[in-house]
Protein backbone atom coordinates (compact mmCIF):
# COMPACT_ATOMS: atom_id res chain seq x y z
CA UNK A 1 0.00 0.00 0.00
CA UNK A 2 1.31 3.46 -0.85
CA UNK A 3 1.65 5.57 2.29
CA UNK A 4 4.30 8.13 1.36
CA UNK A 5 3.40 11.82 1.16
CA UNK A 6 4.40 11.82 -2.51
CA UNK A 7 2.05 8.97 -3.34
CA UNK A 8 -0.81 10.64 -1.45
CA UNK A 9 -0.26 13.84 -3.42
CA UNK A 10 -0.84 12.06 -6.71
CA UNK A 11 -4.29 12.21 -8.30
CA UNK A 12 -5.74 8.66 -8.20
CA UNK A 13 -7.00 7.16 -11.45
CA UNK A 14 -9.38 4.23 -11.73
CA UNK A 15 -9.46 2.30 -15.01
CA UNK A 16 -12.79 0.63 -15.73
CA UNK A 17 -12.46 -2.04 -18.37
CA UNK A 18 -14.59 -4.91 -19.59
CA UNK A 19 -15.77 -6.41 -22.87
CA UNK A 20 -18.39 -4.81 -25.12
CA UNK A 21 -21.68 -4.37 -23.30
CA UNK A 22 -20.49 -5.55 -19.89
CA UNK A 23 -22.09 -2.54 -18.20
CA UNK A 24 -19.17 -0.14 -17.75
CA UNK A 25 -21.16 3.03 -18.45
CA UNK A 26 -23.98 1.94 -16.16
CA UNK A 27 -21.44 1.30 -13.40
CA UNK A 28 -19.90 4.71 -14.02
CA UNK A 29 -23.27 6.45 -13.78
CA UNK A 30 -23.74 4.83 -10.38
CA UNK A 31 -20.34 6.11 -9.27
CA UNK A 32 -21.21 9.65 -10.36
CA UNK A 33 -24.60 9.52 -8.66
CA UNK A 34 -22.89 8.59 -5.39
CA UNK A 35 -19.80 10.81 -5.60
CA UNK A 36 -20.77 12.64 -2.38
CA UNK A 37 -19.15 15.90 -3.40
CA UNK A 38 -15.93 14.39 -4.71
CA UNK A 39 -14.75 16.05 -7.94
CA UNK A 40 -14.57 13.18 -10.44
CA UNK A 41 -13.41 13.65 -14.02
CA UNK A 42 -14.39 11.05 -16.59
CA UNK A 43 -12.46 9.98 -19.68
CA UNK A 44 -14.60 7.85 -22.00
CA UNK A 45 -13.02 5.94 -24.87
CA UNK A 46 -15.01 4.25 -27.64
CA UNK A 47 -13.92 1.89 -30.40
CA UNK A 48 -16.09 3.55 -33.04
CA UNK A 49 -16.08 7.06 -34.46
CA UNK A 50 -19.41 8.00 -32.86
CA UNK A 51 -19.49 8.53 -29.11
CA UNK A 52 -22.56 7.10 -27.39
CA UNK A 53 -21.33 6.47 -23.84
CA UNK A 54 -20.24 10.05 -23.23
CA UNK A 55 -23.60 11.29 -24.42
CA UNK A 56 -25.30 8.78 -22.10
CA UNK A 57 -23.36 10.13 -19.14
CA UNK A 58 -24.08 13.76 -20.04
CA UNK A 59 -27.79 12.91 -20.14
CA UNK A 60 -27.70 11.39 -16.67
CA UNK A 61 -29.01 14.52 -14.95
CA UNK A 62 -26.69 14.02 -11.98
CA UNK A 63 -25.94 17.19 -10.04
CA UNK A 64 -22.28 18.19 -10.32
CA UNK A 65 -21.72 16.11 -13.45
CA UNK A 66 -21.04 18.81 -16.03
CA UNK A 67 -19.95 18.55 -19.64
CA UNK A 68 -16.47 19.78 -18.68
CA UNK A 69 -16.05 16.77 -16.39
CA UNK A 70 -16.54 14.27 -19.24
CA UNK A 71 -13.86 13.95 -21.91
CA UNK A 72 -14.71 11.70 -24.85
CA UNK A 73 -12.13 10.08 -27.12
CA UNK A 74 -13.39 8.33 -30.26
CA UNK A 75 -10.21 7.93 -32.30
CA UNK A 76 -9.74 4.27 -31.51
CA UNK A 77 -8.88 2.26 -28.42
CA UNK A 78 -6.75 4.14 -25.90
CA UNK A 79 -4.37 1.21 -25.77
CA UNK A 80 -3.43 2.09 -29.36
CA UNK A 81 -3.54 5.90 -29.18
CA UNK A 82 -1.75 6.62 -25.91
CA UNK A 83 0.65 9.28 -27.20
CA UNK A 84 -1.87 11.06 -29.43
CA UNK A 85 -4.93 11.09 -27.17
CA UNK A 86 -4.37 9.83 -23.67
CA UNK A 87 -1.33 11.78 -22.50
CA UNK A 88 -2.52 15.23 -23.67
CA UNK A 89 -5.94 14.55 -22.13
CA UNK A 90 -4.51 13.59 -18.74
CA UNK A 91 -2.09 16.52 -18.73
CA UNK A 92 -4.96 18.91 -19.49
CA UNK A 93 -7.00 17.53 -16.57
CA UNK A 94 -4.04 17.91 -14.21
CA UNK A 95 -3.39 21.47 -15.38
CA UNK A 96 -6.90 22.69 -14.60
CA UNK A 97 -7.11 25.50 -12.00
CA UNK A 98 -9.00 23.03 -9.81
CA UNK A 99 -7.79 19.53 -10.68
CA UNK A 100 -10.14 16.60 -10.09
CA UNK A 101 -10.00 14.63 -6.86
CA UNK A 102 -10.24 11.40 -8.85
CA UNK A 103 -10.13 10.47 -12.53
CA UNK A 104 -12.05 7.50 -13.92
CA UNK A 105 -11.21 6.12 -17.36
CA UNK A 106 -13.81 3.99 -19.11
CA UNK A 107 -11.96 2.07 -21.80
CA UNK A 108 -13.38 0.75 -25.02
CA UNK A 109 -14.80 -2.74 -24.74
CA UNK A 110 -12.02 -3.95 -27.03
CA UNK A 111 -9.15 -2.20 -25.25
CA UNK A 112 -6.32 -4.01 -23.51
CA UNK A 113 -5.66 -2.40 -20.12
CA UNK A 114 -1.95 -3.16 -19.80
CA UNK A 115 -0.64 -0.80 -22.54
CA UNK A 116 -2.67 1.95 -20.89
CA UNK A 117 -1.09 1.21 -17.51
CA UNK A 118 2.35 1.47 -19.06
CA UNK A 119 1.53 5.02 -20.14
CA UNK A 120 1.43 6.09 -16.51
CA UNK A 121 5.21 5.77 -16.53
CA UNK A 122 5.37 8.79 -18.85
CA UNK A 123 7.53 11.48 -17.16
CA UNK A 124 4.96 14.28 -17.39
CA UNK A 125 2.32 12.34 -15.46
CA UNK A 126 4.20 9.72 -13.42
CA UNK A 127 4.85 12.08 -10.50
CA UNK A 128 1.36 13.56 -10.64
CA UNK A 129 -1.03 10.60 -10.81
CA UNK A 130 -1.24 6.93 -9.95
CA UNK A 131 -3.49 4.06 -11.04
CA UNK A 132 -5.60 3.49 -7.95
CA UNK A 133 -6.95 0.31 -9.48
CA UNK A 134 -8.20 -1.55 -12.53
CA UNK A 135 -11.86 -2.57 -12.28
CA UNK A 136 -12.95 -5.19 -14.79
CA UNK A 137 -16.69 -5.48 -15.42
CA UNK A 138 -17.88 -8.90 -16.60
CA UNK A 139 -21.14 -9.62 -18.41
CA UNK A 140 -22.22 -12.71 -16.45
CA UNK A 141 -24.79 -13.99 -18.98
CA UNK A 142 -22.31 -13.62 -21.86
CA UNK A 143 -19.80 -15.81 -20.02
CA UNK A 144 -22.50 -18.31 -19.10
CA UNK A 145 -23.57 -18.48 -22.76
CA UNK A 146 -20.01 -19.32 -23.84
CA UNK A 147 -19.38 -16.04 -25.71
CA UNK A 148 -15.65 -16.15 -24.88
CA UNK A 149 -15.15 -19.91 -24.99
CA UNK A 150 -13.82 -21.93 -27.89
CA UNK A 151 -15.99 -24.53 -29.54
CA UNK A 152 -13.69 -27.60 -29.19
CA UNK A 153 -15.34 -29.37 -32.13
CA UNK A 154 -14.87 -26.36 -34.41
CA UNK A 155 -11.23 -25.91 -33.33
CA UNK A 156 -10.54 -29.60 -34.01
CA UNK A 157 -12.21 -29.35 -37.42
CA UNK A 158 -10.12 -26.32 -38.41
CA UNK A 159 -6.87 -27.91 -37.28
CA UNK A 160 -7.71 -31.20 -39.02
CA UNK A 161 -8.22 -29.27 -42.25
CA UNK A 162 -4.98 -27.31 -41.78
CA UNK A 163 -2.52 -28.73 -39.18
CA UNK A 164 -0.35 -25.61 -39.50
CA UNK A 165 -3.21 -23.39 -38.35
CA UNK A 166 -2.32 -21.38 -35.26
CA UNK A 167 -5.72 -21.10 -33.65
CA UNK A 168 -6.60 -18.04 -31.66
CA UNK A 169 -9.82 -16.55 -30.39
CA UNK A 170 -9.73 -12.74 -30.50
CA UNK A 171 -12.75 -12.38 -28.20
CA UNK A 172 -11.19 -14.68 -25.61
CA UNK A 173 -7.84 -12.87 -25.79
CA UNK A 174 -9.35 -9.46 -25.08
CA UNK A 175 -11.58 -10.84 -22.33
CA UNK A 176 -8.71 -12.70 -20.66
CA UNK A 177 -6.35 -9.70 -20.85
CA UNK A 178 -8.99 -7.58 -19.13
CA UNK A 179 -9.38 -10.17 -16.36
CA UNK A 180 -5.65 -10.63 -15.88
CA UNK A 181 -5.12 -6.91 -15.36
CA UNK A 182 -7.83 -6.50 -12.73
CA UNK A 183 -7.53 -5.41 -9.12
CA UNK A 184 -11.28 -5.86 -8.69
CA UNK A 185 -13.75 -7.82 -10.84
CA UNK A 186 -17.43 -6.86 -10.95
CA UNK A 187 -19.57 -9.81 -12.01
CA UNK A 188 -22.46 -7.84 -13.48
CA UNK A 189 -26.02 -8.69 -14.56
CA UNK A 190 -26.35 -11.42 -11.96
CA UNK A 191 -30.11 -10.82 -11.96
CA UNK A 192 -30.13 -12.59 -15.34
CA UNK A 193 -28.42 -15.69 -13.91
CA UNK A 194 -29.64 -18.52 -11.75
CA UNK A 195 -27.57 -18.86 -8.53
CA UNK A 196 -25.84 -21.98 -9.85
CA UNK A 197 -24.95 -20.16 -13.09
CA UNK A 198 -23.47 -17.23 -11.18
CA UNK A 199 -21.41 -19.64 -9.08
CA UNK A 200 -20.15 -21.38 -12.22
CA UNK A 201 -19.20 -18.08 -13.89
CA UNK A 202 -17.36 -16.92 -10.78
CA UNK A 203 -15.50 -20.23 -10.58
CA UNK A 204 -14.50 -19.90 -14.25
CA UNK A 205 -13.17 -16.40 -13.62
CA UNK A 206 -11.16 -17.51 -10.59
CA UNK A 207 -9.66 -20.33 -12.65
CA UNK A 208 -8.56 -17.78 -15.26
CA UNK A 209 -6.96 -15.26 -12.88
CA UNK A 210 -3.73 -16.55 -11.29
CA UNK A 211 -3.63 -14.08 -8.39
CA UNK A 212 -6.06 -13.28 -5.62
CA UNK A 213 -8.54 -10.72 -6.95
CA UNK A 214 -11.78 -9.85 -5.19
CA UNK A 215 -14.97 -10.53 -7.16
CA UNK A 216 -18.16 -8.64 -6.31
CA UNK A 217 -21.54 -9.46 -7.82
CA UNK A 218 -23.77 -6.69 -9.10
CA UNK A 219 -27.01 -5.90 -10.88
CA UNK A 220 -27.06 -2.82 -13.13
CA UNK A 221 -23.57 -1.87 -11.94
CA UNK A 222 -24.83 -1.10 -8.43
CA UNK A 223 -21.54 -1.22 -6.55
CA UNK A 224 -20.68 1.15 -3.71
CA UNK A 225 -18.05 3.63 -4.99
CA UNK A 226 -16.22 3.11 -1.69
CA UNK A 227 -15.42 -0.39 -2.96
CA UNK A 228 -14.35 0.76 -6.43
CA UNK A 229 -12.38 3.89 -5.53
CA UNK A 230 -9.53 3.76 -3.05
CA UNK A 231 -7.97 0.40 -3.94
CA UNK A 232 -4.52 2.04 -3.68
CA UNK A 233 -3.04 -0.52 -6.07
CA UNK A 234 -0.40 1.67 -7.78
CA UNK A 235 -0.98 -0.65 -10.75
CA UNK A 236 1.61 1.11 -12.90
CA UNK A 237 4.29 -0.30 -10.58
CA UNK A 238 2.86 -3.82 -10.65
CA UNK A 239 2.89 -4.67 -14.35
CA UNK A 240 4.70 -7.99 -13.96
CA UNK A 241 1.76 -9.41 -12.00
CA UNK A 242 -0.59 -8.61 -14.89
CA UNK A 243 0.26 -10.96 -17.79
CA UNK A 244 -1.05 -10.27 -21.28
CA UNK A 245 -1.37 -12.24 -24.48
CA UNK A 246 0.66 -9.45 -26.09
CA UNK A 247 3.59 -9.30 -23.66
CA UNK A 248 5.89 -10.96 -26.19
CA UNK A 249 5.01 -8.23 -28.67
CA UNK A 250 5.93 -5.52 -26.15
CA UNK A 251 2.24 -4.62 -25.97
CA UNK A 252 1.90 -3.80 -29.66
CA UNK A 253 -1.26 -5.16 -31.18
CA UNK A 254 -4.02 -4.40 -33.62
CA UNK A 255 -7.79 -4.69 -33.60
CA UNK A 256 -8.02 -6.07 -37.11
CA UNK A 257 -10.32 -8.87 -35.93
CA UNK A 258 -13.07 -6.38 -35.15
CA UNK A 259 -15.00 -3.76 -37.08
CA UNK A 260 -17.27 -0.88 -36.16
CA UNK A 261 -19.54 1.29 -38.28
CA UNK A 262 -22.37 3.76 -37.81
CA UNK A 263 -25.76 3.33 -39.49
CA UNK A 264 -28.09 6.36 -39.81
CA UNK A 265 -31.63 5.50 -38.76
CA UNK A 266 -34.90 6.83 -40.15
CA UNK A 267 -37.83 7.43 -37.84
CA UNK A 268 -39.10 4.11 -36.50
CA UNK A 269 -42.72 3.00 -36.75
CA UNK A 270 -42.81 1.36 -33.32
CA UNK A 271 -40.51 0.46 -30.47
CA UNK A 272 -41.42 -3.23 -30.60
CA UNK A 273 -40.82 -3.56 -34.34
CA UNK A 274 -37.48 -1.76 -34.09
CA UNK A 275 -36.21 -3.94 -31.22
CA UNK A 276 -37.40 -7.13 -32.92
CA UNK A 277 -35.51 -6.13 -36.07
CA UNK A 278 -32.34 -5.46 -34.05
CA UNK A 279 -32.58 -8.84 -32.33
CA UNK A 280 -32.99 -10.62 -35.66
CA UNK A 281 -30.00 -8.75 -37.11
CA UNK A 282 -27.81 -9.60 -34.10
CA UNK A 283 -28.57 -13.30 -34.44
CA UNK A 284 -28.29 -13.42 -38.22
CA UNK A 285 -24.96 -11.57 -38.40
CA UNK A 286 -23.51 -12.55 -34.99
CA UNK A 287 -23.18 -8.88 -34.03
CA UNK A 288 -21.37 -8.31 -30.74
CA UNK A 289 -22.72 -4.89 -29.80
CA UNK A 290 -25.27 -2.31 -30.95
CA UNK A 291 -25.96 1.00 -29.24
CA UNK A 292 -27.44 4.30 -30.26
CA UNK A 293 -30.52 6.48 -30.47
CA UNK A 294 -33.67 6.57 -32.57
CA UNK A 295 -36.89 8.54 -32.88
CA UNK A 296 -40.23 6.73 -32.89
CA UNK A 297 -43.31 7.94 -34.72
CA UNK A 298 -45.67 9.78 -32.39
CA UNK A 299 -43.21 9.81 -29.48
CA UNK A 300 -41.83 13.15 -28.24
CA UNK A 301 -38.72 11.62 -26.64
CA UNK A 302 -35.57 10.01 -27.98
CA UNK A 303 -35.26 6.24 -27.70
CA UNK A 304 -31.91 5.02 -26.33
CA UNK A 305 -30.99 1.46 -27.29
CA UNK A 306 -28.26 -0.82 -25.91
CA UNK A 307 -27.70 -4.34 -27.22
CA UNK A 308 -25.28 -7.13 -26.34
CA UNK A 309 -25.68 -9.96 -28.79
CA UNK A 310 -29.43 -10.47 -29.02
CA UNK A 311 -30.12 -9.03 -25.53
CA UNK A 312 -31.48 -5.48 -25.73
CA UNK A 313 -32.48 -2.75 -23.32
CA UNK A 314 -34.20 0.47 -24.30
CA UNK A 315 -35.72 3.57 -22.75
CA UNK A 316 -36.91 7.02 -23.71
CA UNK A 317 -34.18 9.23 -22.28
CA UNK A 318 -34.74 12.87 -23.34
CA UNK A 319 -37.19 15.15 -25.15
CA UNK A 320 -36.45 15.61 -28.84
CA UNK A 321 -37.80 19.15 -29.16
CA UNK A 322 -40.20 20.38 -31.85
CA UNK A 323 -37.47 21.17 -34.38
CA UNK A 324 -35.23 18.16 -33.75
CA UNK A 325 -34.66 15.83 -36.72
CA UNK A 326 -36.63 12.60 -36.49
CA UNK A 327 -33.57 10.51 -37.24
CA UNK A 328 -30.98 8.60 -35.24
CA UNK A 329 -27.73 6.68 -35.36
CA UNK A 330 -26.73 3.18 -34.38
CA UNK A 331 -23.20 1.96 -33.71
CA UNK A 332 -22.64 -1.64 -34.83
CA UNK A 333 -19.61 -3.59 -33.58
CA UNK A 334 -18.68 -7.13 -34.56
CA UNK A 335 -16.02 -9.30 -36.08
CA UNK A 336 -14.50 -8.49 -39.44
CA UNK A 337 -16.49 -9.79 -42.37
CA UNK A 338 -19.91 -8.56 -41.28
CA UNK A 339 -22.21 -7.86 -44.20
CA UNK A 340 -22.44 -4.12 -43.66
CA UNK A 341 -24.62 -3.53 -46.70
CA UNK A 342 -27.21 -6.08 -45.58
CA UNK A 343 -27.25 -4.72 -42.02
CA UNK A 344 -27.60 -1.13 -43.21
CA UNK A 345 -30.34 -2.07 -45.69
CA UNK A 346 -32.40 -3.73 -42.96
CA UNK A 347 -32.00 -0.76 -40.62
CA UNK A 348 -32.92 1.71 -43.38
CA UNK A 349 -36.43 0.26 -43.52
CA UNK A 350 -37.62 2.31 -40.55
Amino acid sequence: MNTSATARAKVPVTVITGFLGAGKTTLLRHVLANARGRRIAIVVNEFGTLGIDGDTLRACGIEGCGDDDIVELTNGCLCCTVADDFLPTMEALLDRPTPPDHIVIETSGLALPKPLLKAFGWPTIRTRMTVDGVVTVVDGPAVADGRFADDPAEVARQQAADPSLDHDNPLAEVFEDQLLCADLIVLNKTDLLAPAQADAVEAAIRAEVPRAVKIVRATDGQVDPAILLGLDAAAEDDLAARPSHHDAEDGEHEHDDFASFVVPLPEQGSVEGFIDRLKALAEQHDILRMKGYASVRGKPMRLAVQGVGSRFRHQFDRPLGPDAPRTGNLVVIGCQGMDRAAIAATLAQG
